[in-house]
């Protein structure tokens, strides 16, 4: 009975039919689809000499490299689960990753063997299975390049059953600890092969990953990419530069990539002199993805990438893709993010009671798609809270308008009740982003003695820009109902607005900073 194709499979497959095609590359080197599937068949028969054995879970933790790609699909063949860790994270935080997820071998960047060898004794790694990236030798470790070298590429690897797990990738934790979902082999092939089709993906494409290749926006769009033969450049830089971004974009004549509103925001402030630069022609498709855009930065995105087809995509690591504003939809539906992908079913928007609501009204989404994952590791309670039969939620609550477009309103999470109201803090963050100066803006609930909790606004001004909380707070009376306007508005730099690998911005975060000084003022 034929089976879905794995990434190895897909790999070994455009070995033999574009062996000299540069299949993935970065800064410091490139791959043939040769190179590509020789060296994922010395990686995965060294990890297993290694001691592992099939469905052992492996920590990687660096930056953007090249490497992911070989791993990822090294891990495939050798039926092994990569557990991706955000590089960003604390010692600690690692930590609890790596043991939620019990994994037996770890692969890391040089940056980063230090912290994990800070917390060898809470981490219990068999010793011998500690991997560098690299050539270069590390106490205690050894090189990436070395375990390569004493891999062989003619090893027979057992057929990988599809339904297996490939990957356990772990929720930022905007709301808690993370929490590790379950993606399998299966649900790998059919994102690839609906996001192909609803984008119009080929082999001739060239993408460029700039999200974290931790992160399952790159993950599944290199997936994509890996199974149509097309081509993949990493961005390896260490930090988002948005003038180098449109410098390879010109370099490369890259034709897709995936950004987060921040990083078009960065981009377009560029002086105009330094964008007229750089030839973006071969820019033919552009996504947002993590959060939402606004109506400012989506018509600059169109006014600047003039052969760029804009879409929008709202998904989760656990249910993939579930919704997609398509080009021809972005000016008659700004604020929405679409309906529902190619292949996907119908979308049901519930209350409390589990009942569908009506049109206009609003519910938690529940979305049902073939990818979706298999559940959380070893949390069954949050499984259950997550899965409806063959519907998924993860919090998101939206309502659905008369033409069937689906938008977002917050997660159930961030809902602030004030005065027995519900405040949607996207809602208020959509009106004070529509200010002239405003860059960017989080709004939290903060405990109020009266009201329960108030609407606190954290905004970052653009540079050379100002305004003051009073000109904030009125502008905000002029366009919303008073209960749902800012008691306080607080400014803070860029740099200080706390995100997550993909530039979500951490609310709860916003909230433990700023809540002992609130309470203190009502107090004081």
């Amino acid at each position: 009975m034929s089976q879905f194709l794995t990434l190895s499979d897909a790999i070994a497959t455009h070995a033999r039919l574009m062996p000299q095609k540069i299949g993935a590359r970065d800064s410091r080197r490139s791959l043939t689809y040769t190179a590509w599937n020789e060296r994922a068949s010395r990686l995965a028969d060294a990890l297993l000499n290694s001691g592992l054995k099939t469905g052992d879970r492996v920590g990687l933790l660096a930056y953007n490299c090249l490497e992911w790609m070989e791993i990822y699909v090294a891990l495939a063949r050798a039926g092994l689960v990569a557990v991706p860790v955000n590089f960003r994270l604390t010692g600690p935080e690692i930590t609890y990753i790596l043991n939620n997820a019990e994994v037996s071998a770890v692969i890391a960047g040089s940056d980063f063997c230090a912290t994990l060898d800070s917390q060898k004794t809470e981490l219990p790694i068999p010793a011998g299975r500690h991997f560098v990236l690299g050539d270069a030798p590390y106490a205690g470790w050894t090189s990436y390049e070395t375990l390569i070298s004493q891999g062989n590429a003619g090893r027979h690897f057992s057929t990988v059953d599809p339904q297996s797990m490939c990957a356990l990738l772990y929720t930022s934790g905007t709301t808690g600890k993370p929490k590790g979902a379950i993606r399998n082999h299966q649900g790998s092939y059919l994102i690839a092969l609906a996001t192909a089709i609803e984008m119009g993906f080929s082999k001739d494409d060239t993408g460029l990953l700039v999200m974290p290749m931790c992160h399952a926006n790159s993950l599944y769009f290199a997936t994509t990419f890996i199974h149509l033969g097309a081509a993949c450049i990493v961005d390896d830089r260490r930090s988002y530069d948005p003038e180098a971004l449109l410098a390879t974009l010109s370099q490369e004549k890259v034709t897709f990539t995936s950004l987060v509103p921040t990083h078009y925001i960065m981009l377009l402030s560029l002086p105009e002199e330094t964008k007229k630069k750089y030839d973006v022609s071969s820019v033919g498709r552009l996504l947002v993805s993590s959060a939402p855009a606004r109506r400012d930065t989506k018509l600059a995105i169109l006014d600047y990438f003039k052969n760029g087809r804009l879409y929008e995509l709202y998904g989760s690591t656990e249910a993939g893709w579930v919704t997609l504003l398509r080009p021809d939809e972005q000016l008659t539906k700004l604020g929405s993010v679409g309906r529902e992908w190619a292949g996907s079913g119908h979308i049901r928007l519930l209350n409390e009671k589990r009942e569908e609501v009506a049109d206009g009204e609003v519910g938690e989404l529940f979305s049902r798609t073939p990818y979706v994952f298999d559940g959380y590791w070893k949390n069954p309670e949050k499984t259950a809270e997550a899965l409806d039969g063959q519907w998924c939620s993860v919090g998101d609550m939206a309502r659905r308008d008369e033409d069937g477009y689906i938008w977002l309103v917050d997660r159930k999470s961030n809902m602030i009740i004030s005065g027995g109201e519900n405040v949607y803090p996207s809602e208020v963050e959509g009106v004070i982003g529509a200010h002239s100066a405003v860059k960017d803006v989080a709004v939290i609930g903060m405990p109020h003695e009266k009201w329960g909790e108030s609407v606190f606004a954290v905004v970052v001004l653009h540079e050379g820009d100002d305004a003051t909380e009073a000109e904030i707070r009125q502008w905000c009376r002029d366009r919303l109902a008073g209960f749902k306007c800012p008691s306080r508005v607080t400014f803070i730099a860029d740099k200080d607005m706390p995100r997550t690998a993909t530039g979500k911005i951490l609310h709860r975060t916003l909230k433990n900073q700023f809540s002992e000084e609130v309470v203190s003022l009502q107090t004081a």
